[in-house]
C-alpha cells in the first residue's frame, strides 16, 4: 500500500457492486442486471468512494468497469432514485448531484487506466461513466444514449457537457446531449466516442488483453499521461509544453526509463516495474 495515506482500512468487500483484483487487474461488475445495471444511491456512493481508494493500492494497475448481463448501465434507477428525488428539498438534490459529479471526477482524476467494457446499453449516468473512462471498448449490440432531456432534465449532466465534446467535437456533442437518442456501436466507433467494437462474445477477452497490455507496461508512464492530459485541456500551449518539460525531466529519472535503457542496451525486453 502506499505510504502516503491514512489509517483507514482499504476496503475489500464492496456491497453494492462486484469487484475483484487479480495479478494487477481491478475489474468493476455492476451486479443488478434485472434492472441493466441501473444506479442507486449505494452504487453512486460506492463508486465514488472506491475510485478514491485505488491510487493508494499497490495491486492494482488498471480499472475495468463493465455490467452483468446483457447492459452495462442504464443510468439512475426510475424507482430508487428518480422516485426519491422528487421528495427532496433543493440542499439535498444538490448533495446528491454533487456525488454524482464526484464519481466522473474521480474517474478522471484517478491515475489509473480505466477501461469502460461496454456490454450493452450505456444511458444516462451510464453512458456518462463511460464517456469518463480513458478506454471505450463496445460490444457490436451495444448502444449510448445521453438521455437527460428526455426526463425532462439538462442533457449537461455530471461533466458530460465538458468532457463529451472535447472527444467528438461540438457539434456531435450537442446532437447527442440535446436529443439524447440511442447512438449504435458502429456510429460512436466512427465519430470517435469508442475506442474499440468488436463482437458481443469477444468482448471480455479484448478488455482483458488490453487491461492486460496495460498492467503489464511501464504503470508511472501510462498514469503520468493519463493526469497530463486531464490538466491539460485547459491550459494554452506555453503552459502545456512547460508542464510536459519538467513531467519528462522527472521521469527520465525514474527506474522504467533507466531499465529501458538497461534492456536495449543488453537486446532483452523491458522488466517494468512502474517506479
Amino acid at each position: 500500500m502506499s505510504p502516503f495515506r491514512a489509517s483507514a482500512k482499504i476496503t475489500e468487500n464492496w456491497a453494492h457492486f462486484d469487484f475483484d483484483v487479480a495479478d494487477g487487474v481491478a475489474t468493476l461488475t455492476l451486479n443488478r442486471p434485472e434492472k441493466l445495471n441501473a444506479l442507486t444511491f449505494d452504487v453512486y456512493a460506492d463508486l465514488r468512494d472506491l475510485l478514491a481508494e485505488l491510487p493508494h493500492r499497490d495491486d492494482v494497475r488498471v480499472l475495468v468497469l463493465t455490467g452483468e448481463g446483457r447492459g452495462f448501465c442504464s443510468g439512475g434507477d426510475v424507482e430508487e432514485i428518480i422516485g426519491e428525488l422528487q421528495k427532496m428539498e433543493t440542499a439535498e438534490l444538490l448533495e446528491f448531484t454533487r456525488m454524482t459529479g464526484a464519481v466522473v471526477k474521480a474517474l478522471r482524476e484517478c491515475p489509473l487506466p480505466v477501461i469502460a467494457a461496454v456490454n450493452g446499453v450505456a444511458a444516462g449516468a451510464g453512458s456518462v461513466i463511460a464517456l469518463a473512462s480513458d478506454f471505450r471498448l463496445l460490444a457490436r449490440s451495444a448502444k449510448f444514449a445521453f438521455l437527460f432531456t428526455k426526463v425532462g432534465l439538462a442533457g449537461a449532466d455530471m461533466g458530460s457537457a465538458y468532457l463529451l465534446p472535447r472527444l467528438v467535437g461540438l457539434g456531435r456533442a450537442t446532437e447527442l446531449l440535446m436529443l439524447g437518442d440511442k447512438l449504435p456501436a458502429e456510429r460512436a466507433e466512427a465519430i470517435g466516442l469508442a475506442s474499440q467494437v468488436v463482437d458481443d462474445e469477444e468482448l471480455p477477452a479484448a478488455a482483458a488483453a488490453l487491461a492486460r497490455r496495460l498492467a503489464d507496461g511501464p504503470a508511472l508512464a501510462y498514469s503520468t499521461t493519463k493526469v497530463l492530459l486531464t490538466r491539460e485541456l485547459d491550459m494554452d500551449l506555453g503552459s502545456s509544453i512547460e508542464l510536459e518539460a519538467i513531467t519528462q525531466a522527472l521521469l527520465m529519472t525514474a527506474k522504467d526509463h533507466k531499465e529501458f535503457y538497461a534492456a536495449w542496451s543488453a537486446g532483452r525486453s523491458p522488466q517494468w516495474t512502474g517506479r
